[in-house]
């Protein structure tokens, strides 16, 4: 109907002009007082033959449209499934849908290629970086003070900061780096604590843990990136108290603190690229990127990551880790 409805204000100045030329030969005939009988008998039969010729027009112009609303619904878009054209203006647009394409091709490649580089350029830097950063290590921890310790935990800093580059490229590349498997998860939350001890041990905050059973099917690496992408946020803003870390029968790990807490008002945005909210401001240190790679990450390992909190209290992030929907072959 809505077709119709377009099809008949397409071609209304053409219906609009049959009805002119009717009123022009009735006024012609009725002033040389003719008889109106063969108008009329002229407009009906014209009419019958333009009602015919626009319903046969219009089941054309219907099968076009459902042509084109085929290849538009197709799962693999392509322009060379596009209809034959039939009209010069039908090839003039083809013609420009090909030229867009071409040039959208063009910036696809061109994209492409630098994402491709700059991804190559920081997977190298990454890798040679961690040289300086591990020789530094073994230097600082050739002589235990106050202020190596200081410096450790600088140096630590920086690994994140370093690995978190690397993850933001992977994440948004077009390769797969998901490997799923089945997996005990306490060894997993031993080792980021194990890795996150000499934070908790310097800021005099206590790690809570007692183990789980609990057997996931997921990327054990994304996991322990989310994981201590986690605990990083916590120690970072928790100055006294603890921090939490438990599995529940439903699979569910929840990582809980008695941290600063966050504002109600960023709840629905802390995972969102770039944004550091009232915390963030505070601390002018803090990206905005953890908790949206955080995000992003539990999304493509299809796990549902949600936070609550209150200002002072601390926060609980929960990710759910109950993946029905996966199975292994």
């Amino acid at each position: 109907m809505k077709l119709l409805i377009s099809y008949i204000k397409q071609y209304r100045l053409q219906i609009l002009l049959y009805l002119v030329f009717f009123l022009v030969f009735t006024l012609v005939f009725y002033l040389y007082s003719q008889s109106l009988e063969p108008v009329l008998y002229a407009f009906l039969l014209c009419a019958l033959i333009g009602v015919l010729t626009l319903i046969v027009h219009f089941i054309f112009v219907y099968r076009r449209y459902r042509d084109f609303k085929i290849v538009l619904k197709s799962p693999t878009l392509s322009i060379d499934k596009l209809p034959a054209p039939k009209t010069p203006c039908e090839e003039e647009y083809v013609k420009i849908i090909k030229s867009l394409n071409k040039i959208r091709l063009d910036e696809s490649y061109i994209m492409s290629s630098a994402r491709s580089e700059a991804y190559d350029y920081f997977t190298t830097w990454v890798h040679q970086i961690k040289a300086p950063i591990a020789a530094m290590r073994l230097m600082l921890q050739s002589n235990d003070t106050e202020e190596n310790r200081e410096l450790l935990s600088e140096l630590f800093r920086i690994e994140q900061y370093t690995e978190m580059v690397l993850t933001y490229f992977r994440l948004n590349s077009d390769t797969s780096d998901f490997v799923f498997t089945e997996f005990p998860l306490d060894p997993v939350i031993r080792k980021a604590i194990r890795r996150f001890a000499p934070l908790f041990v310097r800021k005099r905050i206590g790690i809570n843990y007692s183990g789980t059973n609990c057997i996931v099917l997921t990327d054990e690496k994304w996991l322990s990136f989310i994981l201590e992408q986690l605990l990083s946020n916590a120690v970072k803003y928790t100055d006294k108290g603890s921090v939490t870390i438990s599995v529940d029968e439903n699979k569910c790990l929840y990582v809980t603190d008695t941290g600063i807490g966050i504002a109600p008002e960023d709840l629905p945005r802390i995972f969102e690229k770039g944004f550091t909210g009232y915390n963030g401001r505070g601390d002018k240190k803090s990206t905005g990127l953890g908790l949206y790679l955080c995000k992003k990450a539990a999304d493509r390992i299809s796990a549902n990551l949600t936070v609550t909190s209150a200002v002072g209290q601390g926060s609980r992030f929960c990710l759910d880790l109950n993946t029905d929907e996966l199975h292994t072959e």
